[in-house]
């Protein structure tokens, strides 16, 4: 009979002590990157395999975290909660934490699966998205002490809980900066109703650049909700105006797929930008703004086994930094 492989063999075969090894499968953040590396190829070679009831009662937790997977839309921008899961999934998997997905489809019945979720399964934390003025999901958890973090910032109370977000109105900055450095003085933007956390954040940075170019954005801007059919719409209206604009910037590449697909056929001198930089954008040569989702769900799990851990402070964020991807477009 094979004998059985414990934690003590996986330490003698990782020169380690026992202690780092459990510090590895309970507290991965602790360990050095070289030794913990050290220890999962230990732990693979040998077909380690950690007893999670024992553990459990060992830490006090499930190691299982909780997040939503949003409704599906057009196919295009729900490529990007894609992303963020796929990375979110392995960043966790490489903390010692299982994924567990639910939908929902408005934050009503989101709080009611909370209430689901936790009266069936003994989950360690949430990690929300898609974050938005008077957030009554945030208030519900930490009403009743559920650890969680979200992938975007609270936009009433920036301090409240911790959160990983991706500065949008530095994206759309650099989309402008961009378009003015090609000779572009009549840029529109294209973005959701006010209100909305991200899309207001999209607009400010497009507004904030070109008034640093002297340029007064007033009478540019155009409202939709998302989608092709919208940006079809509004590119429309913008080209039969007295002056219409020879760019525009996009709130999302919905928007700027159904601009695209109008300036193609009306003019195709004008440049569009999306953002997100969804695989639709990559195909049809779109120039986007790409958000670093790999790196923003890594930092979700770093944040919520520190809020586990009792080691954050209630201040604690990230703000990431975009790119943008030029193209054809633009």
């Amino acid at each position: 009979m094979a004998e059985k492989v414990t934690i003590a063999t996986v330490a003698r075969h990782a020169r380690v002590s026992r202690q780092t090894v459990s510090n590895v499968l309970n507290a991965p953040h602790i360990v050095r990157e070289e030794t913990r590396a050290r220890v999962q190829e230990a732990i693979d070679a040998l077909g380690y395999r950690a007893n999670q009831a024992a553990r459990q009662m060992r830490t006090g937790r499930s190691r299982l975290i909780a997040v939503r997977i949003e409704p599906t839309r057009d196919g295009i921008n729900g490529s990007v909660l894609d992303r963020f899961l796929h990375g979110l999934t392995e960043a966790a998997e490489a903390a010692g934490y299982r994924t567990m997905l639910y939908t929902a489809a408005d934050v009503e019945r989101e709080i009611a699966a909370y209430d689901d979720l936790l009266s069936a399964y003994d989950l360690d934390g949430f990690v929300l998205t898609g974050t938005h003025h008077g957030d009554p999901r945030t208030a519900w958890l930490a009403a009743r002490g559920v650890p969680f973090v979200t992938f975007g910032r609270p936009w009433d109370t920036p301090e409240a809980h911790p959160w990983v977000d991706v500065d949008g109105a530095a994206g759309t900055a650099e989309a402008t900066r961009h378009l003015l450095a090609r000779g572009h003085r009549r840029i529109s933007f294209l973005g959701w109703p006010t209100g909305s956390g991200v899309g207001d954040d999209r607009r400010a940075g497009w507004s904030r650049a070109l008034r640093a170019a002297g340029i007064e954005p007033a009478g540019w801007h155009r409202e939709t909700e998302d989608g092709i059919a919208e940006g079809e719409r509004l590119m429309r209206e913008l080209l039969a105006t007295a002056e219409p604009p020879t760019a525009v910037i996009c709130a999302s590449d919905s928007l700027a797929l159904g601009a695209l697909q109008v300036a193609r056929a009306a003019d195709p001198a004008v440049a569009v930008i999306g953002f997100d930089d969804t695989p639709v954008a990559a195909a049809v040569g779109l120039t986007s703004v790409s958000q670093p989702l790999g790196e923003a769900a890594a930092r979700c799990v770093e944040l919520l086994t520190a809020v586990l851990d009792a080691t954050h402070r209630t201040t604690d964020h990230v703000l990431l930094q975009p790119a943008l991807v030029p193209r054809h477009t633009a």
